[in-house]
């Protein structure tokens, strides 16, 4: 495999469905953005939980994730499980996010994601986001939707278990869940830090990228 490399990433956006989404699917890499640039500026959109326990947990969660970062986060009050009979507000609510950041990077859901909400959240990131990378990430749960990624970002031990770590005190609601815990966000980690020829990595999709072969060069 060939590395790539984004150049400095000074403004990220990340979305996701429901709060934890976003930390389950691309926890590892924030982090990592984070450690090499603290002043990034984080935009982050959550569709489902406003006015719950799940806005506190995510707050909290992001304060942990980003603690010297400026964060830009907004938790909607959308129904959990029903956002395709409101895809109306889902769609304004990504314009008005849109309208509101200017991102290096792009992170949500992948489009083949089983789960309805994160199907549909999606399939309406690129059409807001129309010129940007966008990077979609994988959640692990019951279903066997799993992708084939076609994008990895090695992430190094210590991170990893960071990453374990602030899933499992950020989110106690979540607790119960078969498939929340350290040895099923570690083992999807190690898998694909296998793919990725590293100990640890997460993965992403890549729907659609400009590649420029010549360095820093203009196409022209």
């Amino acid at each position: 495999m060939i590395g790539l490399h984004t150049g400095a990433i000074k403004s990220v956006a990340a979305i996701g469905a429901h709060c934890d989404d976003i930390l389950i699917g691309a926890g590892a890499t924030l982090l990592q953005i984070a450690r090499h640039n603290p002043d990034v500026v984080v935009h982050a959109l959550v569709l489902t939980g406003g006015g719950s326990e799940r806005e506190i947990e995510e707050k909290n969660a992001f304060a942990a994730l980003f603690p010297r970062s400026e964060v830009r986060l907004t938790v909607a009050d959308l129904p959990d499980g029903r956002l395709p009979d409101h895809w109306g507000s889902v769609k304004r609510h990504l314009a008005q996010f849109r309208s509101q950041c200017e991102p290096d990077l792009v992170i949500g859901p992948h489009r083949h994601d089983y789960h309805q909400d994160h199907r549909l959240v999606a399939e309406l990131i690129p059409t807001e986001f129309r010129a940007h990378l966008v990077l979609g990430y994988e959640i692990l749960k019951w279903e066997s939707d799993l992708p084939n990624p076609t994008l990895y970002v090695g992430v190094p031990d210590e991170v990893a278990r960071q990453k374990t770590q602030l899933l499992a005190e950020s989110y106690p609601s979540q607790a119960g869940r078969d498939w929340f815990d350290d040895a099923a966000f570690l083992g999807l980690m190690r898998v694909r830090g296998a793919q990725a020829r590293v100990r640890y990595a997460e993965a992403f999709v890549s729907e659609k990228a400009i590649l420029n072969p010549f360095g820093a060069q203009s196409l022209d």
